[in-house]
Protein backbone atom coordinates (compact mmCIF):
# COMPACT_ATOMS: atom_id res chain seq x y z
CA UNK A 1 0.00 0.00 0.00
CA UNK A 2 1.00 3.22 1.45
CA UNK A 3 5.00 3.22 1.17
CA UNK A 4 5.82 6.69 2.33
CA UNK A 5 3.69 10.26 2.57
CA UNK A 6 4.93 13.53 1.98
CA UNK A 7 3.04 16.71 2.20
CA UNK A 8 4.55 19.67 0.08
CA UNK A 9 4.74 23.88 0.64
CA UNK A 10 3.16 25.98 -2.25
CA UNK A 11 7.12 26.40 -2.72
CA UNK A 12 7.86 22.63 -2.88
CA UNK A 13 9.31 22.66 1.00
CA UNK A 14 8.28 19.20 2.56
CA UNK A 15 6.99 20.04 5.70
CA UNK A 16 5.34 16.40 6.60
CA UNK A 17 7.50 13.44 5.82
CA UNK A 18 6.12 9.82 7.39
CA UNK A 19 7.20 6.06 6.51
CA UNK A 20 5.01 3.74 6.93
CA UNK A 21 7.06 0.48 6.34
CA UNK A 22 11.00 -0.14 6.39
CA UNK A 23 12.14 1.17 3.40
CA UNK A 24 12.71 4.84 3.49
CA UNK A 25 11.43 6.91 0.37
CA UNK A 26 14.12 9.10 -0.71
CA UNK A 27 13.03 12.86 -1.18
CA UNK A 28 14.56 12.83 -4.18
CA UNK A 29 11.02 11.38 -5.71
CA UNK A 30 9.41 14.71 -4.58
CA UNK A 31 11.68 17.36 -6.33
CA UNK A 32 11.28 14.99 -9.42
CA UNK A 33 8.01 15.72 -8.76
CA UNK A 34 8.02 19.08 -7.95
CA UNK A 35 9.72 19.79 -11.15
CA UNK A 36 7.45 17.62 -13.52
CA UNK A 37 4.20 19.54 -12.04
CA UNK A 38 6.14 23.06 -11.97
CA UNK A 39 7.08 22.90 -15.77
CA UNK A 40 6.36 25.87 -17.59
CA UNK A 41 4.25 27.13 -14.24
CA UNK A 42 4.52 29.24 -11.62
CA UNK A 43 3.11 27.61 -8.23
CA UNK A 44 1.86 30.01 -6.02
CA UNK A 45 -0.82 28.25 -3.93
CA UNK A 46 -1.74 26.09 -6.30
CA UNK A 47 -2.99 28.92 -8.93
CA UNK A 48 -0.59 29.17 -12.28
CA UNK A 49 0.25 32.98 -12.98
CA UNK A 50 0.98 32.54 -16.34
CA UNK A 51 -1.04 34.09 -19.16
CA UNK A 52 -3.91 36.87 -18.08
CA UNK A 53 -6.49 34.38 -16.66
CA UNK A 54 -4.60 31.91 -13.85
CA UNK A 55 -6.29 28.57 -13.12
CA UNK A 56 -5.48 25.80 -10.57
CA UNK A 57 -2.32 23.84 -11.53
CA UNK A 58 -3.81 20.34 -10.53
CA UNK A 59 -5.81 20.27 -13.92
CA UNK A 60 -1.90 20.37 -15.44
CA UNK A 61 -0.82 17.57 -12.70
CA UNK A 62 -1.67 14.08 -13.44
CA UNK A 63 -2.80 12.24 -10.52
CA UNK A 64 -0.68 9.55 -10.78
CA UNK A 65 3.15 9.51 -11.80
CA UNK A 66 5.53 6.90 -12.29
CA UNK A 67 8.66 8.35 -11.02
CA UNK A 68 12.49 6.58 -10.75
CA UNK A 69 12.66 5.39 -7.28
CA UNK A 70 16.22 6.58 -6.48
CA UNK A 71 18.22 7.38 -3.24
CA UNK A 72 19.97 10.62 -2.66
CA UNK A 73 23.20 9.43 -4.50
CA UNK A 74 20.73 8.29 -7.58
CA UNK A 75 21.19 4.48 -6.82
CA UNK A 76 18.44 2.80 -7.34
CA UNK A 77 16.49 1.86 -4.13
CA UNK A 78 14.58 -0.96 -4.77
CA UNK A 79 11.06 -1.97 -5.58
CA UNK A 80 11.83 -2.66 -9.53
CA UNK A 81 13.38 0.75 -9.87
CA UNK A 82 9.88 2.47 -9.83
CA UNK A 83 7.71 4.23 -8.02
CA UNK A 84 3.74 5.18 -8.04
CA UNK A 85 2.75 9.00 -6.60
CA UNK A 86 -0.41 9.57 -6.14
CA UNK A 87 -0.76 13.41 -5.45
CA UNK A 88 -3.72 15.57 -4.75
CA UNK A 89 -3.74 19.49 -3.95
CA UNK A 90 -5.50 20.78 -1.67
CA UNK A 91 -5.30 24.76 0.24
CA UNK A 92 -1.86 24.79 -1.86
CA UNK A 93 -0.66 21.83 -0.02
CA UNK A 94 0.40 19.11 -1.98
CA UNK A 95 -0.39 15.67 -0.60
CA UNK A 96 2.11 13.22 -1.95
CA UNK A 97 1.86 9.59 -1.24
CA UNK A 98 4.54 6.92 -2.56
CA UNK A 99 3.10 3.23 -3.48
CA UNK A 100 5.38 1.05 -4.89
CA UNK A 101 4.51 -1.25 -7.87
CA UNK A 102 3.31 -4.97 -8.09
CA UNK A 103 5.54 -7.67 -7.92
CA UNK A 104 4.66 -11.01 -8.91
CA UNK A 105 1.31 -12.25 -10.16
CA UNK A 106 -2.02 -10.27 -8.07
CA UNK A 107 -3.69 -13.55 -9.57
CA UNK A 108 -1.26 -16.23 -7.63
CA UNK A 109 -0.03 -13.85 -5.11
CA UNK A 110 -1.47 -14.63 -1.03
CA UNK A 111 -1.42 -13.47 2.28
CA UNK A 112 1.01 -14.87 4.81
CA UNK A 113 1.23 -13.85 8.62
CA UNK A 114 4.42 -11.29 7.90
CA UNK A 115 1.86 -9.97 4.74
CA UNK A 116 1.69 -10.93 1.04
CA UNK A 117 3.36 -13.98 0.67
CA UNK A 118 6.09 -14.98 -1.95
CA UNK A 119 7.24 -11.66 -1.72
CA UNK A 120 4.98 -9.98 -3.35
CA UNK A 121 2.35 -7.53 -2.85
CA UNK A 122 -0.83 -6.75 -4.64
CA UNK A 123 -1.82 -3.78 -7.13
CA UNK A 124 -2.48 -1.13 -5.64
CA UNK A 125 -6.31 1.15 -6.34
CA UNK A 126 -5.71 4.25 -7.32
CA UNK A 127 -8.96 5.67 -5.85
CA UNK A 128 -8.42 4.30 -2.96
CA UNK A 129 -5.35 6.07 -2.59
CA UNK A 130 -6.66 9.40 -3.59
CA UNK A 131 -9.74 9.04 -1.80
CA UNK A 132 -7.83 8.62 1.04
CA UNK A 133 -5.42 11.52 0.61
CA UNK A 134 -8.27 13.68 0.47
CA UNK A 135 -9.67 12.32 3.56
CA UNK A 136 -6.18 13.65 5.55
CA UNK A 137 -6.92 16.87 4.19
CA UNK A 138 -10.54 16.90 5.73
CA UNK A 139 -9.38 16.03 8.93
CA UNK A 140 -6.76 18.53 8.53
CA UNK A 141 -9.64 21.09 7.91
CA UNK A 142 -11.49 19.76 10.72
CA UNK A 143 -8.78 20.29 13.34
CA UNK A 144 -7.04 23.09 12.20
CA UNK A 145 -10.00 25.22 10.64
CA UNK A 146 -10.15 26.08 7.15
CA UNK A 147 -8.43 26.53 4.57
CA UNK A 148 -5.71 24.03 6.33
CA UNK A 149 -2.87 25.72 4.69
CA UNK A 150 0.82 25.88 5.17
CA UNK A 151 0.58 28.27 8.23
CA UNK A 152 -2.18 26.00 9.84
CA UNK A 153 0.17 22.97 9.42
CA UNK A 154 3.60 24.43 11.00
CA UNK A 155 1.31 25.72 13.93
CA UNK A 156 0.23 22.06 14.69
CA UNK A 157 3.29 19.52 13.88
CA UNK A 158 2.94 17.43 16.11
CA UNK A 159 -0.99 16.69 16.30
CA UNK A 160 -0.54 16.30 12.52
CA UNK A 161 1.74 13.21 12.86
CA UNK A 162 -0.46 11.94 15.68
CA UNK A 163 -3.26 12.10 12.91
CA UNK A 164 -1.16 10.48 10.86
CA UNK A 165 -0.24 7.58 13.08
CA UNK A 166 -3.84 6.91 14.10
CA UNK A 167 -5.06 6.65 10.72
CA UNK A 168 -2.22 4.73 8.55
CA UNK A 169 -1.38 1.47 9.72
CA UNK A 170 2.21 0.38 8.03
CA UNK A 171 0.73 1.51 4.88
CA UNK A 172 -2.86 0.66 4.96
CA UNK A 173 -5.87 3.41 6.13
CA UNK A 174 -7.04 1.96 9.39
CA UNK A 175 -9.04 5.22 11.42
CA UNK A 176 -10.67 8.04 9.02
CA UNK A 177 -13.90 8.72 10.79
CA UNK A 178 -13.59 11.99 12.54
CA UNK A 179 -15.90 11.04 15.52
CA UNK A 180 -13.32 8.03 16.60
CA UNK A 181 -10.27 10.69 15.64
CA UNK A 182 -11.63 13.22 17.92
CA UNK A 183 -11.65 11.07 20.89
CA UNK A 184 -8.39 9.70 20.24
CA UNK A 185 -6.50 13.15 19.36
CA UNK A 186 -8.18 15.99 21.34
CA UNK A 187 -8.18 18.79 18.68
CA UNK A 188 -6.12 21.86 19.51
CA UNK A 189 -7.23 24.51 21.26
CA UNK A 190 -5.52 27.79 22.44
CA UNK A 191 -5.76 25.99 26.23
CA UNK A 192 -3.98 22.89 24.86
CA UNK A 193 -1.33 25.16 23.05
CA UNK A 194 -0.62 26.87 26.44
CA UNK A 195 -0.53 23.94 28.78
CA UNK A 196 1.35 22.00 25.73
CA UNK A 197 4.45 24.84 26.11
CA UNK A 198 4.42 24.86 29.85
CA UNK A 199 4.57 21.26 29.99
CA UNK A 200 7.15 21.14 27.17
CA UNK A 201 5.61 17.82 25.75
CA UNK A 202 3.03 17.21 23.21
CA UNK A 203 0.93 14.00 25.24
CA UNK A 204 -1.67 17.10 26.16
CA UNK A 205 -3.41 16.43 22.98
CA UNK A 206 -3.40 13.03 23.23
CA UNK A 207 -6.82 11.36 25.24
CA UNK A 208 -6.02 9.41 27.77
CA UNK A 209 -9.77 7.92 27.79
CA UNK A 210 -11.26 4.73 25.65
CA UNK A 211 -12.40 6.29 22.70
CA UNK A 212 -16.65 5.39 22.38
CA UNK A 213 -16.37 5.78 18.81
CA UNK A 214 -13.96 2.57 18.12
CA UNK A 215 -15.47 0.25 20.16
CA UNK A 216 -18.61 -0.67 18.54
CA UNK A 217 -19.55 -1.63 14.75
CA UNK A 218 -20.62 2.11 14.17
CA UNK A 219 -16.96 4.35 14.42
CA UNK A 220 -19.38 7.14 13.22
CA UNK A 221 -21.20 7.53 15.89
CA UNK A 222 -20.03 7.78 19.87
CA UNK A 223 -22.19 5.63 22.17
CA UNK A 224 -24.99 6.97 24.27
CA UNK A 225 -25.77 10.00 22.33
CA UNK A 226 -28.78 11.74 23.65
CA UNK A 227 -30.78 14.94 22.50
CA UNK A 228 -33.46 16.78 23.77
CA UNK A 229 -35.79 16.80 20.76
CA UNK A 230 -35.73 13.84 18.18
CA UNK A 231 -35.62 15.37 14.95
CA UNK A 232 -34.04 14.84 11.35
CA UNK A 233 -33.85 17.51 8.53
CA UNK A 234 -32.90 16.55 5.36
CA UNK A 235 -31.58 18.12 2.52
CA UNK A 236 -31.96 16.91 -1.66
CA UNK A 237 -29.74 19.05 -3.60
CA UNK A 238 -30.14 18.53 -7.58
CA UNK A 239 -27.70 20.00 -9.96
CA UNK A 240 -28.23 20.20 -13.43
CA UNK A 241 -25.47 20.68 -15.76
CA UNK A 242 -26.50 21.16 -19.54
CA UNK A 243 -25.04 22.00 -22.90
CA UNK A 244 -26.81 24.16 -25.25
CA UNK A 245 -26.61 24.65 -28.63
CA UNK A 246 -26.90 28.44 -30.71
CA UNK A 247 -30.81 27.94 -30.96
CA UNK A 248 -31.82 26.79 -27.38
CA UNK A 249 -31.13 22.97 -28.32
CA UNK A 250 -29.81 20.61 -25.90
CA UNK A 251 -26.87 18.51 -26.81
CA UNK A 252 -25.85 17.03 -23.93
CA UNK A 253 -27.27 17.11 -20.03
CA UNK A 254 -26.77 15.34 -16.99
CA UNK A 255 -28.26 15.43 -13.37
CA UNK A 256 -26.40 14.90 -10.25
CA UNK A 257 -27.50 15.15 -6.72
CA UNK A 258 -27.23 14.70 -3.17
CA UNK A 259 -29.53 13.44 -0.04
CA UNK A 260 -28.16 15.94 2.96
CA UNK A 261 -29.07 14.32 6.48
CA UNK A 262 -28.49 16.25 10.05
CA UNK A 263 -29.91 14.04 12.67
CA UNK A 264 -30.54 15.10 16.47
CA UNK A 265 -32.09 11.25 17.09
CA UNK A 266 -30.85 9.75 20.51
CA UNK A 267 -29.72 6.33 20.79
CA UNK A 268 -29.04 4.02 17.24
CA UNK A 269 -32.65 4.45 15.82
CA UNK A 270 -33.45 2.58 12.55
CA UNK A 271 -35.19 4.69 9.83
CA UNK A 272 -36.55 4.24 6.72
CA UNK A 273 -36.08 5.89 3.40
CA UNK A 274 -38.46 5.19 0.79
CA UNK A 275 -38.09 6.41 -3.11
CA UNK A 276 -40.63 6.87 -5.28
CA UNK A 277 -39.05 5.28 -8.29
CA UNK A 278 -35.75 3.65 -6.85
CA UNK A 279 -35.06 2.98 -10.45
CA UNK A 280 -34.20 6.86 -11.49
CA UNK A 281 -30.76 6.43 -8.97
CA UNK A 282 -27.88 5.46 -10.52
CA UNK A 283 -23.98 6.03 -10.22
CA UNK A 284 -24.84 6.38 -6.11
CA UNK A 285 -22.82 6.01 -3.05
CA UNK A 286 -24.06 6.49 0.33
CA UNK A 287 -22.47 7.16 3.74
CA UNK A 288 -21.39 3.21 5.63
CA UNK A 289 -24.55 4.25 8.01
CA UNK A 290 -27.03 3.58 4.79
CA UNK A 291 -27.86 -0.13 4.26
CA UNK A 292 -29.12 0.62 0.18
CA UNK A 293 -31.57 -2.23 -0.83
Amino acid sequence: MIQSLFILSPTGEVLIERHFRSILTSRTVCDIFWSRASESLNHHGGVSTVGSNPFPLYDSVPPVMEVPNVHDDGIDAGSGGTLYLFSVLRDGLTYLAACPPCIGNPATLSYSAGGVGGGGQYEIPPLLVIEFLHKIADTFVLYFGDPADESAVKDNFSTAYQLLEEMVDHGWPLTTEPNALTDLIRPPTVMAKIQQAISGGSSSILSEALPTGTVSNMPWRKAGVTHPNNEIYIDIVEEIDAILSANGSVISSDVSGSIQAQSHLSGVPDLLLTFNDATLIDDCSFHPCVRYT
